[in-house]
């Protein structure tokens, strides 16, 4: 598996500090069981931070260490030994999130043959949820209200520009409008987090949007 589209190092670093939304961290989290190159990034970032955490550690407030210690115990974290596939599609820290395989998911049909569903780690700060899109259908043309990610685990899609194969992973923000189309051939199983709401461009959607919670 050669992944071509990597993690930010805002975003890295923002993970290693653990000021990202559950969901985010989640996305963020299966990456890395996937990624080499974002998992060393990552690791780096994390040593950097505890000897930052060393040499201020006498300057900080009383408990702020328990807190910060406790709210990374909270988020879901890539384990550099844990298996890349626990189910053969699904990353660890996914199969964690769900209890089980895939075949446990329970999906719920959102229109043109695509499904998702909706996982536990979703907050009041972004939503988690995977997305099964048939080989060829199309997502409707959307923006966003903030900060999206999404992490191929299965077959691949296009936005126009780029492709995104398994392990690679899409950050889309307010400046992004995009439709993804499903390559032809494999179901395309993805795990994004958004944070707010999409921005469809046409009406059916916009109209379907409460009820799907995207």
């Amino acid at each position: 598996m050669t992944i071509k589209h990597h993690l930010t190092e805002d975003l890295l670093m923002a993970y290693s500090a653990g000021n990202l939304p559950q969901a985010i961290s989640l996305v963020i989290a299966a990456h890395l069981s996937m990624c080499d190159e974002c998992r060393a990034r990552a690791m780096a970032f994390d040593a950097l931070g505890g000897a930052v955490i060393e040499d201020d550690v006498a300057q900080m407030s009383d408990g702020s260490l328990e807190a910060c210690l406790a709210r990374i115990e909270t988020l879901p974290q890539a384990n550099a030994r844990a298996p890349r596939r626990a189910d053969g599609i699904l990353p660890a820290p996914v199969f964690e999130c769900i209890g089980g395989s895939l075949s446990s998911v329970k999906w719920r049909p959102i229109g043109l043959g695509a499904r998702q569903a909706i996982l536990r780690s979703s907050d009041g700060e972004a939503t988690a949820r995977l997305l099964s899109i048939p080989g060829g259908a199309a997502m409707p043309d959307h923006g966003h209200s903030g900060l999206e990610l999404t992490l191929v685990l299965q077959g691949a899609f296009h936005d126009g520009e780029k492709v995104f194969g398994p392990g690679d992973i899409e950050v889309a923000d307010a400046s992004i409008e995009h439709t993804p189309v499903a390559e032809a051939g494999k179901v395309c199983i993805c795990l994004a987090a958004t944070q707010g709401p999409l921005k469809f461009n046409t009406m059916m959607p916009r109209l379907m949007q409460p009820i799907f919670r995207i």
